[in-house]
């Protein structure tokens, strides 16, 4: 015998089903697959989204302001100086290596700088 699913709906505007909400092990059985654990150094804040998109932050800059960190003290934390570490945020284009530094200076995963 098949137990059923607890599902939610969640309707559009229109009224019309948009979305359904499954428990986690539903959905896991469903996909037949284990999906990771949640990991907090893997998410990004709305509020460090927020500063991206709106206010057009580079997101070495929007985590540094979110964690409220100074160039100064994250270029102190790298070994570089201030103005090294300022060409760093707000370069086009980072290496991984360099991503990799300025995200331990931050105590955040290097591919949540990747945005």
């Amino acid at each position: 015998m098949i137990a059923p699913i607890d599902v939610q709906f969640i309707a559009g505007k229109d009224g019309v089903p948009e979305y359904a909400i499954i428990p986690f092990k539903a959905f896991q059985t469903l996909c037949n697959h284990k999906v990771r654990e949640f990991n907090e150094k893997e998410t990004i804040p709305h509020e460090v989204i927020k500063k991206i998109h709106l206010e057009d932050m580079s997101p070495i800059q929007a985590w540094r302001e979110h964690l409220n960190l100074t160039q100064a003290e994250v270029a102190e934390k790298m070994g570089i100086s201030q103005a090294a570490y300022s060409q760093m945020e707000t370069a086009k284009k980072n290496r991984k290596a360099t991503l990799q530094k300025i995200a331990e200076a931050m105590n955040i995963d290097y591919l949540q700088l990747k945005i």
